[in-house]
């Protein structure tokens, strides 16, 4: 794969893609990037501004089990870390370069759960 970095989490195997809403993603980014020592990977996110994707390592797929999110083995298949998006009509919310190698799976899970509980609280102060 095309990456600026070594040690890419997509070399051989591929990556998986955590896909949530945007905003729970949003949340989760945000949330991710105050946390101390939790690093987040490249994520993608599509032109209708619907969802987010997340770069997580191969293999996340195969146990991964948060409501109201998707995780998609890619297997190599058309993901690629490179500053061109990899998906026609998506684009990079963290590129490539500008982000660790991939988000670790129970960060994420920790994040999108926290993320989920804050976006609860929110709708019912309404």
């Amino acid at each position: 794969m095309e990456t600026s970095q070594g040690n890419d989490p997509c070399d051989d195997a591929g990556c998986d893609l955590v896909t949530v809403p945007a905003r729970q993603g949003l949340e989760a980014v945000d949330i991710l990037r105050r946390g101390a020592g939790e690093a987040v990977g490249p994520v993608l996110h599509d032109d209708g501004g619907g969802t987010l994707g997340f770069v997580v390592p191969a293999g996340t797929a195969a146990g991964w089990d948060v409501p109201g999110s998707t995780c998609t083995e890619t297997e190599g298949r058309g993901l690629r870390l490179s500053p061109e998006p990899p998906v026609e009509g998506s684009d990079w919310l963290l590129p490539p370069g500008e982000a660790e190698l991939a988000t670790d799976p129970a960060v994420l899970r920790r994040a999108l759960g926290e993320a989920a509980r804050m976006i609860e609280a929110a709708d019912s102060c309404r």
